[in-house]
């Protein structure tokens, strides 16, 4: 069964360059883009599904690359359940795990840290809570583990790992651990800055990353709290292979300089916007669009920059699929649109100006998810569904 997208107006294929796509048509087929051209060459009674865009804009879902899963759609550090369904109403149709560490009485031993992750990552293999596929199962990285324990977590589907969280003595002990993880294909995200919780180190720093060379920074804008901009300098500098993850939970002054100096750098593909949510700072479901408006009216950014970091460039990354409006990638597709008693003509200039986008449908694994979000406001244009 298909889902087919219908006069579309302006649009965003997620890559770096933030290009439309070519045509103002596209069409789902199953969980997979099937098809991009023109709306003449659709007919309605062709397709399951047919939403006509009626000249709003179309983009790739936004993937969160920093969300506190736990198991199911529920945060105990809130009390909130739902949350990810709450996150999907502000576009998020991904969530990448930043390690299950506010899971009630997590284990800290290499046994324990070990059969979590697993769990987490089995928990949501087939499991989408409203839609929203959910990269789970982040190994937190804890004294003990061993390279043959990251080959075993690999080869039970095990792809991520998070620093930051264990009991190490000082930050430079991380080292060893995050070089045995990479060494068999783990992707390591390394808390950066001040501490977040009590237990935690303290800070880490420059120093620190420089002799992990994790593959993201996580939350290098603060976590809430960010490092001095000497030592940002360093890490755009001297660790260019280094995603830098800027999110809504962190210091926006922060995010702002690391935004010019990887642009400086001609560095644009090592920017992520996330969220670093659901932690003390809250559950935020329009997170990903508020870091997106903020950098982009206060910060260096372009519209399409934004999107590019918060689609395509987390894909790039993560080696995931996702994050792109192209034939055979995942059907994860937003359509947004200015928002009503704006002085914006669509979703780009509203991010321009500030303004958080409507959104006015979420399409994951092909399938229409809704066609009002309850968490943005009222479009300019009449989006519907004509079929």
């Amino acid at each position: 069964m298909t889902t087919a997208i219908i006069n579309i107006g302006t649009s965003h294929d997620g890559g770096p360059d933030g290009a439309p796509i070519p045509g103002d048509a596209l069409v789902c087929d199953g969980d997979a883009i099937a098809w991009i051209g023109d709306s003449a060459e659709v007919s309605t009674g062709d397709h399951r599904s047919v939403v006509d865009a009626a000249g709003a804009t179309v983009v790739p879902g936004w993937i969160d690359s920093h969300v506190h899963t736990t198991f199911g759609d529920y945060t105990p550090r809130q009390q909130t359940i739902g949350f990810l369904d709450s996150y999907l109403h502000g576009g998020t149709t991904r969530a990448i795990s930043a390690s299950e560490v506010h899971t009630p009485g997590r284990p800290k031993d290499v046994v324990g840290v070990k059969a979590l992750a697993i769990a987490a990552q089995r928990c949501f293999q087939d499991y989408r809570p409203s839609g929203v596929t959910v990269h789970a199962g982040s190994v937190i990285l804890e004294p003990g583990l061993t390279r043959e324990d990251f080959r075993e977590l690999r080869e039970a589907g095990v792809w991520m790992a998070k620093g930051g969280f264990g009991a190490f003595e000082a930050p430079e002990d991380y080292a060893p651990i995050v070089h045995a993880a990479t060494a068999e294909g783990i992707l390591v995200m390394c808390h950066t800055g001040g501490g977040s919780i009590p237990g935690s180190l303290s800070k880490i720093g420059a120093d620190a990353l420089l002799a992990m060379r994790p593959t993201v920074a996580g939350h290098v804008n603060g976590g809430p709290t960010s490092l001095a901009r000497a030592e940002l300098e360093r890490l755009t500098a001297e660790l260019p292979d280094m995603a830098l993850q800027l999110v809504q939970a962190g210091n926006l002054r922060s995010a702002i300089d690391i935004c010019e100096l990887a642009l400086e750098a001609d560095d644009f593909h090592r920017i992520l916007v996330a969220t670093d949510t659901p932690t003390g700072t809250g559950v935020i479901p329009l997170g990903m669009i508020r870091q997106m408006a903020e950098l982009v009216s206060l910060g260096p950014l372009s519209a399409r920059q934004a999107i590019s970091a918060s689609t395509g460039n987390v894909g790039e990354v993560y080696g995931l699929d996702a994050g792109r409006l192209e034939v055979g990638r995942p059907a994860d597709v937003l359509v947004i649109d200015a928002p009503i008693g704006g002085q914006a003509d669509d979703a780009f200039g509203a991010l321009e100006l500030g303004d958080l986008p409507a959104v006015v449908v979420a399409i994951t694994q092909g399938e229409i998810r809704f066609t009002k979000s309850r968490n943005t406001p009222t479009a300019v244009r009449a989006v519907q569904l004509v079929s």
